[in-house]
């Protein structure tokens, strides 16, 4: 038995939260991925968007297969959480929104 937790799904911006994430995006033929952890596996799962909250949370949309069944869900997680890994790298820059100054980017490997 693993003592490796699922991550935790987060929940969406709401407007009494304040201002909105920043929302960075990839190419969809060159986006970086996560690994989750999930019934018992690390699974595969390309980042649909980085979210950059203003009170410095960040969060990963990803596609995921969960259960391993082909059936591939949407599922938002905040970063870092122990049920998550960095994945493969994108070799594009992402894209954002609003850009200020800001880089965004993947978690590096540990």
């Amino acid at each position: 038995m693993s003592t490796i937790p699922e991550p935790e799904p987060a929940r969406p911006w709401r407007p009494e939260d304040g201002p909105g994430p920043k929302v960075w995006t990839w190419p969809k033929n060159d986006r970086p991925s996560l690994r989750v952890w999930s019934a018992g596996r690390w699974r595969h799962a390309p980042v649909v968007a980085r979210q950059d909250w203003p009170d410095g949370t960040i969060a990963y949309q990803v596609e995921v297969d969960l259960r391993g069944d082909t059936t591939v869900v949407f599922r938002t997680y905040r970063w870092p959480q122990p049920g998550l890994r960095a994945g493969l790298p994108s070799g594009s820059e992402p894209s954002m929104d609003v850009v200020e100054g800001r880089a965004g980017g993947m978690p590096r490997r540990v």
